[in-house]
């Protein structure tokens, strides 16, 4: 893995270089840096505007209980335009706004969904498991999850718990 990034780090610098040179020669140099710089701001405002509408989408299937797998990696597709855009250069630019289409993201997102696999070997919008746990301080004082999940664990085993683990997280007292 390092040695691909390593090579995309040098290979892909090297085009860009190339073909500014070359849109340089022939349009000039300031006509070229100011269209970097609109594709850039272009590329910016809409990675912006297509990132907050699949937010709104992950937003409406979380409250309908549901896994938002698909707008999670739509949303990582998104991340990864929003770079290639920004990154000055002709080259990042095309494969930026290829992802900003929506048929060519939504297959990407389909392809990268297939790969990803979770703990129980399903595939990415398997169902999530939660577990509250109660705890108890020294002073005597008890803590709980404000999530009330009792009918999570229907024919489900419980969690194992392992001695000696430090477990990190905020709370709330309840007095």
């Amino acid at each position: 893995m390092f040695r691909i990034l390593f090579a995309l780090f040098i290979i892909v610098p090297i085009i860009e270089i190339t073909v500014l040179m070359q849109v340089g020669e022939f349009i000039g140099a300031w006509p070229t840096v100011t269209l970097v710089i609109i594709s850039a701001w272009l590329g910016a405002k809409y990675v912006r505007q297509q990132g907050l509408a699949t937010l709104q989408s992950v937003q409406t299937k979380m409250e309908k209980n549901e896994m938002p797998s698909g707008e999670i990696v739509t949303g990582l597709v998104l991340l990864v335009a929003g770079v290639l855009l920004v990154t000055p250069g002709f080259v990042t630019d095309i494969f930026g706004l290829l992802l900003l289409v929506p048929s060519v993201r939504q297959a990407l997102a389909n392809s990268v969904q297939k790969h990803i696999k979770t703990s129980q070997g399903s595939a990415f919008g398997a169902s999530a498991h939660f577990h509250s746990t109660t705890f108890t301080q020294t002073s005597g004082h008890t803590y709980e999850n404000d999530v009330d999940n009792s009918d999570v664990f229907v024919d489900k085993k419980p969690i194992a718990h392992h001695q000696g683990e430090t477990i990190e997280g905020d709370f709330k007292r309840k007095d």
